[in-house]
């Protein structure tokens, strides 16, 4: 007996209220539908239908068979895509670690274009602040932004991150505009909890410069510092991944021209090369397209 077709045709019946319904969307005779109820009864081992000519109905038999056989159908059903869809097609889950503000200025927008791209992956973000353990939180892949990673790790350099020294046109008409880095200690700067808390870092006429800063509001994550300079808090040091549009508007002005700001590695980090996953490779690969040495974030500042 073809079992899945057995269970088929009971699912149709039921479905449909009659076997000659079912006979006619199955495109098969009455006498074919009825063999294969009676051949699933009998392998099942218990009667599934009562049936009448007015009326068909479940025994407490075919009660508890029908949802199962609706879950062996769409089982069959996931397998036939899976063999039909190319063999490196991208499917399966992905859990991604990355920082609040890069997240939410960046890699929601890469992800939504990648599940369009390859709708059988689902992605779950993890939007956190703060270094996570990838094999005891089961995270695939993590976007961090430093130099200085665990060697126990495999990162894939995506692109740079650079920074911007910028403050809103209110905050510069009450307080000036530094000319040069050493005013910033003049200035209240806003600082990240843990980068730069204390020292900002800067490459001027191609000297590395530390400027000690201090200021009266701190954050752990970007988002905050750059909402308290649009509010005139003061001056910040902002990712230009996160703060180009509002320069680029004129919400915030960009400092120091002649002044770079120390730049770091935008990374993806993940644990072990054997047996990578197609969708983890193919989301390697998206990201370090997506993310080119000159992204399209610092084009807009220049």
């Amino acid at each position: 007996m073809d079992r899945l077709n057995a269970m088929r045709v009971f699912v149709t019946v039921v479905d449909l209220g009659s076997q000659s319904a079912a006979a006619d969307h199955l495109e098969l005779s009455r006498p074919v539908v009825s063999r294969y109820l009676a051949e699933l009864e009998e392998w099942v081992g218990a009667r599934l239908m009562q049936r009448t000519t007015r009326k068909l109905s479940l025994t407490a038999a075919g009660l508890d068979t029908l949802p199962r056989c609706r879950q062996m159908l769409e089982l069959a059903c996931d397998l036939q895509t899976a063999v039909r869809a190319p063999e490196d097609a991208p499917r399966g889950e992905l859990r991604i670690s990355v920082s609040t503000s890069f997240g939410q200025a960046q890699l929601v927008d890469a992800v939504a274009e990648y599940v369009k791209r390859y709708p059988g992956v689902k992605v779950e973000l993890q939007m956190l602040d703060r270094t996570v353990n990838l094999v005891d939180e089961r995270i695939d892949l993590a976007i961090r932004t430093s130099n200085d990673l665990d060697p126990n790790l495999i990162a894939r350099r995506l692109s740079v991150c650079r920074s911007v020294v910028c403050a809103s046109p209110a905050y510069l008409r009450e307080y000036g505009t530094p000319q040069r880095v050493e005013d910033l200690t003049q200035h209240n700067c806003l600082t990240h909890a843990y980068f730069g808390h204390s020292l900002w870092h800067f490459e001027v006429a191609g000297e590395q410069v530390a400027v000690p800063v201090q200021g009266n509001i701190s954050a752990n994550e970007a988002l905050t510092l750059q909402k308290a300079a649009l509010a005139g808090a003061g001056i910040a040091m902002l990712p230009t991944y996160q703060a180009a549009c509002a320069v680029r508007r004129g919400e915030l002005v960009k400092l120091l021209p002649l002044a770079r700001p120390r730049e770091l590695n935008l990374n993806a980090v993940y644990t072990s090369r054997k047996h990578m996953p197609a969708t983890l490779r193919s989301m390697l690969d998206f990201l370090a397209q997506r993310f080119s040495e000159e992204p399209e974030w610092d084009r807009e500042l220049d």
